[in-house]
């Protein structure tokens, strides 16, 4: 079995483009992945300023050009176009962290609908009502409830994520997300960032995963 750890943000544009990788790598029969949520733009005040809005949405279409991602207009027009819209993942990293703690086997499906939220439907996935609304439709109840009990466990286990992730970032010298480590022999090794963000077909291969597939890729 290999191992790997997705160091990610729920507000990361570039997360979101790298789903049709992590998709490929969390189906992949030979691989475990290990999702953490770094809390990188979590606690944050930035406000949705017109600048911001600008800087963001010039972004987003790059990572559309690269990975055929969809960042639609009623994100940009409800979301990135909301002067009172705040940029703080705090509200989606600890319902993320609730489905961890709940069903760790949903925590990257509900990462991509809580993207889908923002990028697709242009709603906001800063709103715990909404981030709820999501786990809901996904079935996750125990989830759901932790998050409503106000359980001080919750917070605790979020710090806990958070300084897991601040340290392999510190330590192998990642500057941001989406990353990918791999643990070889129990040392994680971070791999490039590009891996996330070429054709997802051929990953398994590139990864040492499958060497005998080469007809997957033609």
């Amino acid at each position: 079995m290999h191992e790997f750890f997705y160091l990610y943000d729920p507000l990361c544009g570039w997360c979101y483009g790298a789903t049709p990788a992590v998709v490929k790598l969390e189906l992949e029969p030979s691989a475990l992945l290990h999702p953490l949520a770094t809390g990188l733009f979590a606690g944050g005040e930035r406000s949705m300023t017109p600048d911001f809005a600008a800087y963001a949405w010039t972004n987003d279409q790059r990572i559309a050009q690269l990975t055929g991602q969809v960042f639609s207009e009623a994100y940009r027009e409800k979301v990135l176009g909301n002067p009172a819209g705040r940029f703080d993942s705090t509200a989606a990293t600890r319902a993320l962290t609730a489905v961890h703690l709940t069903e760790p086997a949903k925590e990257l499906e509900a990462l991509h609908r809580i993207q889908l939220l923002r990028y697709v439907d242009g709603q906001d996935n800063t709103d715990p009502a909404q981030l709820l609304a999501v786990l809901r439709d996904l079935g996750l109840d125990e989830a759901v409830a932790l998050l409503e009990s106000d359980d001080p466990g919750l917070d605790e286990a979020m710090a806990t994520r958070q300084a897991m992730a601040e340290k392999l970032m510190q330590g192998l010298g990642i500057r941001g997300v989406p990353a990918l480590v791999r643990l070889e022999e129990g040392r994680p090794v971070p791999l490039p960032n590009a891996i996330l963000f070429d054709d997802p077909t051929t990953l398994p291969v590139r990864l040492g995963l499958r060497p005998d597939a080469e007809d997957d890729i033609r």
